[in-house]
């Protein structure tokens, strides 16, 4: 065999290495979810080597997806798109141009990248919106809000909660004729997480007379506490979202001080004195013993009292859903949670559904035995996958059944 012969042998084997990724067998679109996988190690390691360099922070450098992925608001022949602002939060809000004779559905969606990337204008969420307000003949208001590193909690909730409060008036919904007897918040990862507290304030806010119908959470993070469930150990290296990023997520959330980050990744980052709140998040009792397999629960171990003091907001349940106290939980609406089997975010969808329930609320589950972090979006640029289609058509029937 010839040096250019062997060298071509060997960067072809480098890169089938690098592309190839074990997965689950009951996975289908093997191969375009390699890529997609292989796609994102890219980025994810790109990120890393400049932040190494000092020339950019991770989540910076990891924002060129949100960047390559970006769309302008274009309308169609189906729905009216423009970016605009509600409550000087920008938000771009899709108009369905199908004519009725009643009056339509609205949506607040909140888009996912833990909080730190993202954008309500990239593919994959332009696409959703559009279908959704195609479909459902719903005004759908996309929200941009502001991201880490740059901003940190409570910076994202607020500007979620002001932009669905802006919504919820009635003079803006009589504007874009909206039912105010049906209107939802959705969000997917993050942005489901923000879905659920912006549900949980709402019913605090004496100013707020609408109340939502349902919220719609797709594979959200609700729980700070224990980042080693059983989901997180199982899927520590599973397609989109490991583990590994997943804790860098929630602590760039928080700051960009890198010793919550050490301490989550050893799960040793809540104090003592807030060790009340385990019982939200015990699985030893809010999961099914399906999912639990042969984990077996041992008791927290606790952190230095000054994290939580210096960033009280990975204790506080408008970052933590999960944490909320029972009585909080009564009141919400009707919800959809879908969870994927294969992600280190299950256990906390399934956790919020076992609660909610125990509350007396009206819950919906979904649960993908086949499918990944992220796997919805999945439809569009980004990767057209046989699981994304089937997850974004039982999402919409259940909304266009429930809302």
């Amino acid at each position: 065999m010839g040096t250019k012969s062997l060298c071509l042998f060997i960067a072809s084997a480098l890169i089938a290495y690098y592309i190839y990724t074990p997965l689950p067998e009951n996975f289908q679109d093997r191969w375009k979810l390699m890529l997609i996988t292989a796609e994102f190690r890219t980025v994810g390691h790109l990120a890393g080597f400049v932040e190494w360099l000092g020339l950019m922070h991770y989540m910076e450098a990891l924002m060129l997806i949100t960047v390559v992925e970006y769309v302008p608001p274009t309308s169609d022949e189906n729905v009216t798109v423009t970016d605009t602002e509600f409550s000087n939060v920008p938000v771009r809000l899709y108009l369905p141009r199908k004519q009725s004779s009643g009056l339509k559905r609205g949506m607040v969606y909140f888009h996912g990248g833990g909080w730190c990337v993202g954008g309500t204008g990239m593919k994959a969420y332009d696409l959703l919106s559009r279908k959704t307000a195609d479909q459902l003949n719903a005004v759908v208001v996309s929200v941009d809000y502001r991201l880490a590193p740059k901003y940190h909690f409570p910076v994202q909730f607020e500007d979620a909660y002001s932009v669905t409060k802006f919504f919820l008036q009635s003079s803006v919904l009589s504007q874009y004729g909206v039912d105010p007897n049906r209107i939802c918040v959705a969000g997917d990862s993050a942005g489901g997480n923000l879905a659920a507290a912006v549900a949980q304030q709402l019913l605090d806010d004496p100013e707020v007379k609408i109340k939502l119908k349902v919220q719609a959470l797709l594979y959200p993070a609700l729980q700070t506490l224990d980042l080693n469930l059983p989901s997180y150990q199982d899927n520590e290296n599973k397609p989109i979202l490991s583990k590994s990023l997943m804790i860098r997520f929630w602590s760039e959330y928080f700051t960009t001080d890198s010793s919550l980050r050490e301490a989550m990744a050893s799960n040793r980052h809540v104090p003592a004195e807030s060790s009340h709140l385990f019982q939200f998040v015990n699985w030893s009792n809010l999961l099914p013993d399906e999912l639990k397999k042969d984990h077996v629960y041992t008791s927290p171990v606790y952190g230095s009292s000054s994290l939580g003091k210096k960033y009280p907001g990975f204790l506080d349940p408008r970052a933590a859903p999960l944490l909320a106290e029972d009585a909080k939980l009564r009141g919400l609406p009707l919800t959809y949670v879908l969870t994927c089997e294969h992600d280190v975010l299950r256990d906390d969808g399934v956790m919020y559904v076992s609660r909610l329930r125990e509350a007396g609320v009206q819950v919906v589950h979904s649960h993908a035995e086949d499918a990944f972090h992220g796997a919805l979006l999945f439809v569009s640029s980004l990767g057209d996958l046989a699981v994304g289609h089937r997850l974004s058509n039982q999402y919409m029937k259940w909304l266009n059944d429930n809302l």
